[in-house]
């Protein structure tokens, strides 16, 4: 496994190889999620190239970009247990040299849900996307469904710049007991991990609740919100029901849609979602 660190190093690398090329954006810690994106890659990719960056950009003046967790040893080693071809460590100097203003904004799916709650986090995104994409030159990439809105931002900008890029999607791995894998999860003490498992009882509750025939957003949006309620440790940020397209709130569900939460236990912030339909 090829190790670069500067963009230098990246490229050399990629003009030596031919194919299907995958790429694997993360910002390290790695997990199951993670991995998951890793083997979607090699399935379907004659080489795969993971990114480890954290990226300043994409984090609020008050967000966790110091403490946000680290472990580039361990990164590597399952990373080089995984089969990757060639992993991508960038220092911010090298992604953001000085003077850097060039900046990727991706309108109308990017001021709701996450965008509303963290101004400036799609700007950070589809800017360090876009230079990925623009070194690594892949001909696929692959996000988690967990990040559901991410996905939908960086599919418009490959879709409204012409970029040649498929954008591959899988879907959200999770814990036993329903909650998604993070990065963010090692914040939570013993009692909070506990706690969290609420996000993902309520998502069923909605699904239940369509399945039974059900179609109006509020109602479904209610049980959802109360079913979080129900837990002493969470605290709401958004419950929302939305058109899986554009990300816009609905009042009926007559196709798919996107039911979207981000939940605080104690001090970690959590997103997570399920679609129906």
């Amino acid at each position: 496994m090829i190790i670069c660190r500067t963009a230098h190093e990246l490229q050399s690398y990629r003009q030596t190889q031919h194919g299907e090329i995958g790429l694997v954006p993360t910002m390290g810690f790695l997990h199951h999620g993670h991995l998951a994106l890793v083997r979607e890659s090699n399935h379907n990719c004659d080489v795969t190239i993971v990114s480890i960056f954290v990226n300043p950009t994409q984090f609020g003046p008050t967000e966790d970009l110091n403490k946000y967790p680290r472990n580039e040893k361990r990164d590597i080693d399952l990373l080089q247990n995984a089969d990757v071809n060639a992993v991508f460590l960038p220092s911010t100097s090298e992604m953001y040299p000085c003077g850097f203003n060039t900046w990727i904004e991706v309108k109308g799916i990017t001021e709701v849900l996450e965008g509303l709650s963290r101004p400036g986090h799609f700007r950070g995104v589809a800017t360090v996307c876009h230079k990925l994409f623009n070194l690594i030159q892949p001909t696929q990439a692959y996000f988690g469904q967990k990040d559901a809105q991410q996905v939908s931002v960086i599919k418009k900008m490959v879709n409204d710049l012409g970029l040649n890029v498929k954008i591959g999607v899988v879907p959200t791995v999770r814990e036993n007991d329903g909650l998604a894998m993070s990065s963010r999860n090692i914040y939570m003490t013993a009692n909070e991990r506990d706690a969290a498992t609420i996000l993902y009882k309520a998502l069923r509750k909605a699904q239940e609740l369509y399945e039974t025939g059900e179609r109006n957003a509020k109602v479904i949006q209610s049980l959802v919100a109360n079913t979080l309620y129900s837990e002493p440790m969470a605290r709401i940020d958004y419950v929302e029901l939305v058109d899986i397209q554009n990300l816009q709130q609905i009042e009926h569900i007559e196709s798919s849609v996107l039911v979207a939460i981000a939940v605080y236990i104690g001090k970690t912030r959590l997103i997570d979602n399920l679609c129906l339909g």
